[in-house]
């Protein structure tokens, strides 16, 4: 997908600000055992014709509303994934500014998943 430049702009600026992995380190911390949430950050639709398992949904439309409901331990891990890692990183720099100083954007997200091979729910 083409994104505009001006799309891009802020995605690089939120980078600035936000730590982010990728699906290899993602895994690790899984198998680690480290505690975290798993959000994806996708429209409902998406969310529904698959996702990662164990992840639970808010949507970036919305996150910033649910969150504190959701989650209210703002100490807590938080894995964020979309498409790509555009929409993540965004929703990530958010909840880094309501608190949430752990909030983690997966750089690849589902797209990278899916190109690694791993498992999906439904």
């Amino acid at each position: 997908m083409d994104h505009s430049p001006e799309f891009l702009a802020i995605v690089n600026d939120a980078r600035t600000r936000v730590e982010e992995t990728d699906v290899p380190g993602y895994l690790q911390l899984r198998d680690r055992n480290d505690p975290h949430i798993l959000i994806d950050v996708r429209e409902e639709s998406e969310f529904a014709a698959g996702h990662l398992p164990g992840a639970i949904h808010l949507g970036k439309g919305v996150i910033e509303r649910d969150i504190v409901s959701a989650v209210p331990d703002k100490d807590a891990t938080l894995i964020l994934y979309c498409g790509g890692g555009f929409r993540s990183v965004l929703a990530a720099d958010n909840l880094r500014k309501m608190g949430y100083s752990r909030a983690i954007s997966m750089d690849g997200g589902w797209r990278a998943w899916n190109q690694a091979g791993q498992p999906v729910e439904k």
